[in-house]
């Protein structure tokens, strides 16, 4: 890339007036409110992006971002102070600067400026996007006293390894110090994301200084969040892209697609960035929203995925561009799916709906279908088997997602058959792969031995003779599929597919 192309830094933004969406306030003069700690891509193009939305509206919500060990974004962002580009990926693309980042520290290298950054009484608010694994739990979402990480810090009053001790240590010093204590935000996709955030902290500290523990009991806010958003990796091409489109040079910048949601329970302080201004959703019920996701988005998901592989397609884009596919995603949502559950208030389930399949119709996301395919066996109880139970209990159509668990079941027997070639990615891979080589292609036999794996099925399903015959006239429907999935025209059968 050439030297004489400038690189992104606050005293560019001028000379970039018009040419791309830029910080409508000036970052410089932000001082800092929020700290975040694991400041990934989806971080970046998700938390940051709606606080640096927020600040149009004032307010000191500047971000101070905390990585535990990498110093590869403090490298990267540093010298921009902070100043990022955001690339939006869908039919047309747009672009945008991120200025919202005040301050890039590294915990393993700067600790005792992290420990004093999140004691600060200016230090509101603590993000963490740190995966399922930063949080050191156990099977029962409870913090894992014997974690290597959680019994150093535990035993240890220096530098603490684990995001849990160090947010325990800070809110020491804050309890020591008097000042009230921030409030916890997680944004990773766990489910009571925060209530396991809170019980984690109050276990660490119960053990490591009782009189803290009990003030926090009283005072420390953990709300529940649902965040989604699709963003991919950076590649090499995306800064050629920026300089090529844009004439500047970023040292990282990021993309996603543009459909992003943020749910929060509604239990902030007054005191909080104008984030409901900015499109992020409040409400008393967290979790009616995850079901929402997990219904209206996961499980037809999964429906493209299964259903895809077998008709030979790579992409969810691919799927959506299949009319009788399209045509059954969408059905399955509206007759299915929409009527088994009850919408939170803020939520318009059949609106959802249509923005989930625009998502799936994005040609710029690269969404494999190989890859939501992978782990059935986990997902599948997840997104699927709950809401067939439902609909059962009120004598609701189970047709269509019976012909999505047909789908997984003629999924596993085509992974069966392209071995050694194409591997079946689950935990249970062996066991499933089993059951496909003892398969005859008799429906009602090849059903009755996946039904029977108890560690997929529950007792409910196995039990329910509805179900049974659901599944194998579906599979029986489907199983010429698998001839498909070698190369076979499909679009005969595809239009026979939502009849």
């Amino acid at each position: 890339m050439s030297i004489d192309i400038p690189r992104l830094q606050p005293a560019l933004l001028e000379q970039l007036q018009g040419k791309l969406k830029l910080p409508a306030y000036d970052p410089s003069a932000t001082g800092i409110g929020i700290v975040h700690i694991g400041p990934g891509a989806f971080f970046r193009a998700h938390q940051a992006w709606y606080t640096d939305l927020a600040l149009k509206y004032g307010g000191d919500w500047g971000i101070s971002v905390v990585s535990m060990r990498s110093n590869d974004l403090a490298k990267a962002l540093t010298p921009q102070q902070g100043l990022y580009s955001l690339v939006l990926l869908d039919k047309t693309t747009e672009y945008q600067v991120v200025g919202s980042i005040r301050e890039l520290l590294v915990a393993a290298e700067q600790y005792e400026q992290v420990l004093q950054r999140l004691a600060a009484p200016s230090s509101f608010y603590v993000t963490l996007t740190i995966t399922e694994k930063g949080y050191c739990l156990n099977a029962l979402g409870e913090l894992d006293l014997t974690h290597a990480d959680i019994q150093h810090d535990l035993q240890s009053n220096v530098k603490a390894r684990s995001a849990i001790g160090l947010l325990v240590q800070a809110l020491s010093l804050r309890f020591a110090a008097n000042v009230p204590p921030f409030v916890l935000l997680s944004c990773d996709n766990l489910t009571d994301n925060g209530h396991k955030l809170r019980n984690a902290v109050l276990t660490f500290a119960r053990q490591k200084q009782p009189a803290l523990a009990n003030w926090l009991e009283q005072q420390l806010l953990c709300p529940c969040t649902m965040v989604d958003s699709i963003t991919p990796a950076t590649d090499e091409e995306l800064p050629k892209q920026l300089a090529s489109e844009l004439g500047y040079q970023d040292n990282w910048p990021i993309k996603r697609e543009k459909f992003c949601q943020w749910v929060i329970e509604d239990i902030l302080p007054a005191h909080r960035p104008a984030w409901h201004q900015v499109g992020v959703t409040y409400t008393q019920d967290v979790k009616a929203f995850e079901k929402a996701k997990l219904r209206l988005l996961n499980a037809p998901h999964s429906a493209l995925a299964y259903l895809g592989s077998l008709c030979g397609l790579e992409t969810v884009f691919d799927a959506m561009q299949q009319p009788a596919l399209r045509q059954f995603v969408q059905q399955l949502a509206q007759d299915e799916i929409i009527g088994s559950f009850h919408a939170p208030a803020e939520l318009n389930p059949t609106e959802y709906s249509v923005d989930i399949f625009q998502r799936f119709d994005n040609p710029a996301i690269r969404h494999l279908l190989a890859q939501i395919a992978w782990d059935g066996s986990q997902k599948l109880p997840m997104r699927v088997f709950p809401i067939i139970l439902d609909n059962l209990a009120a004598g609701r159509s189970i047709r269509l997602l019976s012909r999505v668990v047909a789908g997984w079941l003629l999924f596993i027997r085509l992974r069966y058959q392209q071995q050694p070639n194409t591997a079946l990615v689950d935990p249970l891979a062996k066991t499933l792969l089993d059951c496909a080589a003892a398969c005859s292609g008799d429906a009602a036999k090849d059903t009755a031995l996946f039904v029977a794996l108890e560690q997929v099925f529950p007792p409910s399903l196995q039990q329910s003779n509805i179900f049974k015959a659901e599944l194998a006239s579906a599979y029986q429907q489907l199983s010429p599929l698998l001839l498909s999935a070698q190369g076979t025209d499909v679009a005969t059968f595809l239009q026979d597919l939502v009849k």
